[in-house]
């Protein structure tokens, strides 16, 4: 493998010449360069990125936080969150917490080692004001805490809680369970601080039932269903946990949407494949990935922002989990 001295014996030139061509800074006149740019071509040259970094006081990585890896909705945002970040050359590092906050301390060795150039944290970190201290841009995916200046960007989850209480509501529902995460979530609080606020309006009531995210439960989920027969809608916090529900439902005999509607939240990709397909409220996972890298590449170049939180759109898939109920 090709050093940086054999380039610039290729090239008859010093080794600090070519690192100038190699960094883009300082002076080299067109034809030494050209010369420069030759050798590293022949010779299938190959920069050290560590030294590069190290020259230039940047190391061109995003360190991204997230829950974990297991669910469909974060595997699509971490894949969209990295096509924008290499578009620009940055390389992403990905820490799963497992909702571990052991992690926490281990999280932060890495990003001083690495000398990263920026941060997203999507997962729920208590401690968040640590990683503060660190003094990386950073921003944050659906975590937003008014005790600190930390950037922001979420979905407007209270508004899809509206719109999932609204559509029950239109299509005649009367009976409500909310299956959801846990209550600790900003997301979580979010989504029912809207959709309670459209049944307290119509002067309607719901049940409802905590569960893990990642891993909700079928059988805790058929247990809660069986336990209010009357139930004709469930809203989940998730398409994962709708989809469960569909399923507790037809173990227990009742016909989706027919007997109970069902509205997912995320808009996954299986959410369109499953029968019935799942009604959803979208949360547009391009539109946040998209902010995510306009305002911390913004943050890293010293750029001022105009805001402190960001709220991403939301709006209804209607498919078939849910129907307009005929008057007998």
């Amino acid at each position: 493998m090709a050093t940086i001295k054999d380039v610039a014996k290729k090239a008859n030139v010093s080794v600090a010449t070519v690192s100038r061509v190699l960094n883009q800074s300082g002076y080299v006149n067109v034809e030494t360069k050209k010369l420069v740019e030759a050798a590293i071509k022949e010779l299938d040259y190959v920069p050290n990125e560590l030294a590069r970094s190290l020259y230039k006081k940047q190391s061109k990585i995003i360190g991204l936080v997230v829950p974990h890896l297991s669910t469909y909705f974060f595997s699509e945002l971490i894949e969209t969150i990295e096509e924008y970040f290499v578009e620009d050359s940055y390389k992403l590092m990905i820490f799963n917490v497992r909702e571990d906050l052991s992690q926490e301390e281990k999280i932060m060795h890495v990003f001083s080692q690495y000398n990263i150039d920026g941060l997203i944290v999507v997962a729920h970190i208590p401690e968040i004001e640590n990683f503060i201290k660190l003094g990386i841009p950073m921003i944050t995916i659906d975590h937003r805490n008014e005790d600190n200046d930390i950037t922001s960007i979420s979905s407007d989850n209270v508004e899809g809680g509206r719109l999932a209480a609204q559509h029950f509501i239109d299509n005649g529902c009367q009976h409500f369970l909310h299956i959801r995460g846990p209550s600790v979530l900003l997301t979580v609080q979010d989504r029912s601080k809207g959709f309670d606020e459209v049944l307290k309006k119509h002067k309607l009531k719901r049940h409802i039932l905590d569960l893990d995210f990642r891993k909700p439960s079928l059988t805790d989920i058929k247990a809660f269903i069986q336990k209010y027969p009357r139930t004709d809608a469930i809203f989940c916090d998730s398409d994962t946990m709708a989809i469960m529900t569909i399923r507790a439902l037809h173990l227990i005999g009742k016909r989706v949407p027919q007997d109970v509607q069902v509205i997912g939240f995320d808009n996954i990709e299986l959410s369109e494949l499953i029968s019935p397909s799942l009604t959803t409220i979208q949360q547009s996972i391009n539109h946040i990935a998209e902010k995510a890298h306009q305002i911390l590449l913004g943050m890293i170049g010293d750029v001022p922002l105009k805001k402190q939180h960001h709220t991403i759109p939301v709006k209804l898939i209607q498919r078939e989990s849910t129907m307009r109920k005929t008057k007998r």
